[in-house]
């Protein structure tokens, strides 16, 4: 153990407290606000095509901090720019709150969307302050946990819109900030990096990382796994409210059973963590959710369409990709120790451009929404088991040269 999870040993509860809050925050600037778009529309007088480019700015503007933020972090340290991350969030979100126009909003999304990259470093604080072991079972239970979060987002959502506002979901965002700030503050205070100081060269930092085949493998492959669950919640809307006539109310208690399945998932992932390694574990998750796909097909075209034929299968996905992630994000980051912050970023960038992807396509597909989504399980997880076939060749390669 190194001097520095020394020192925060003793506050390691707190420390995951805080791990949990930034997970948290990663979830309400964009889940949160949604059930908040025509409130927002009439507000400022705007189409919902206005309303839904500041997501996609904002979703732009997380991707362009986290690419600058996980090399700095490794030369600066964490600390310095997570504090300076959730400030910047903060005033963007205060920005919000206070905008008396729609460019003026959308310019404080996107100062709220560049702070919000600093929340990426939860995975290189892992990384820096946890042993080898404690590593996969704290990713699973950040993975489990963040699942739920994004299931429970549009019932909070509705929540904060029916008690505050549009307003809401930016009031809270700012006190869950500033007492993230405090905890930060608090419990990181040995969080620089150590060792002879290192030039900050970000081609060079992304160049050694990305070129090699395991590392992008595997974050391709949490990417993968993360894509059925966004997948499913980009459309579910389309599915339950559009085509099954659920009224919101009903619409956000259906994916809080679906969140809550994330709880048995991460369950299942802790089980199997101490009893198969984790490619295994990699692979046990892909078939779950290639499973899932399957069963979702044989209850579609024999009973068609409910909550029940959609959220079954969705169901074990959860499983699935909740042992896969975790598992994958552990071999990624244990790849390159010493550049935790440049390889969370990546890995984080790349989930985000196939999450959006995969999400994309499934909606511009013609074919029935249940459908699609059920061959997009199948083709993903096929694709992370070849990927993943791909990688053990190449490491029996490796060993027999």
């Amino acid at each position: 153990m190194t001097d520095t999870q020394n020192r925060v040993a003793t506050g390691k509860p707190a420390t995951v407290g805080l791990l949990l809050a930034l997970t948290l925050l990663s979830v309400f600037p964009i889940d949160v606000v949604l059930p908040s778009f025509p409130a927002l529309s009439e507000h400022f007088d705007s189409s919902s095509s206005d309303i839904a480019l500041s997501v996609s700015l904002f979703a732009v503007g997380i991707a362009l901090s986290q690419l600058l933020v996980g090399p700095l972090s490794d030369v600066m340290g964490r600390k310095k720019l997570l504090l300076i991350g959730i400030t910047v969030s903060a005033i963007g979100a205060t920005g919000c709150v206070l905008a008396d126009g729609y460019w003026s909003f959308l310019f404080f999304r996107v100062v709220q969307a560049l702070g919000c990259g600093c929340f990426v470093l939860a995975q290189a604080l892992i990384q820096d302050l946890f042993s080898a072991r404690e590593q996969q079972r704290l990713r699973i239970f950040l993975v489990t946990c963040g699942g739920i979060f994004i299931s429970l987002s549009p019932l909070a959502g509705t929540g904060l819109q029916s008690w505050m506002g549009w307003r809401g979901s930016f009031l809270v965002f700012i006190g869950l900030a500033i007492a993230v700030w405090v905890g930060a503050a608090l419990l990181l205070k040995h969080t620089a990096t150590v060792g002879q100081p290192r030039r900050l060269d970000y081609i060079a930092a992304y160049s050694k990382v990305c070129s090699d085949f395991s590392f992008m493998a595997y974050w391709l492959t949490s990417a993968l796994a993360f894509s059925c669950h966004f997948s499913f919640i980009v459309i579910s809307p389309l599915i339950l409210i559009d085509q099954l006539h659920l009224s919101p109310e009903a619409f956000s208690l259906a994916l809080l059973g679906y969140g809550l399945a994330y709880i048995g998932g991460g369950a299942v992932a802790s089980v199997l963590s101490n009893r198969i390694d984790s490619q295994t574990q990699i692979i046990t998750g892909l078939c779950l959710i290639l499973a899932a796909g399957v069963l979702m097909l044989l209850l579609a075209s024999r009973l068609g369409l409910s909550v029940t034929t959609l959220l079954l299968p969705m169901i074990v996905c959860t499983a699935g990709t909740t042992i896969a992630r975790a598992a994958a994000h552990t071999r990624a980051m244990n790849i390159f120790p010493d550049q935790a912050g440049t390889s969370a970023s990546a890995g984080s960038v790349l989930i985000f451009i196939v999450g959006g992807l995969a999400s994309a396509t499934l909606s511009l597909t013609p074919l029935a929404l249940q459908t699609t989504l059920a061959l997009n399980l199948i083709s993903l997880s096929l694709l992370g088991l070849a990927l993943n076939a791909l990688v053990r060749r190449r490491h029996r390669v490796l060993l027999a040269g």
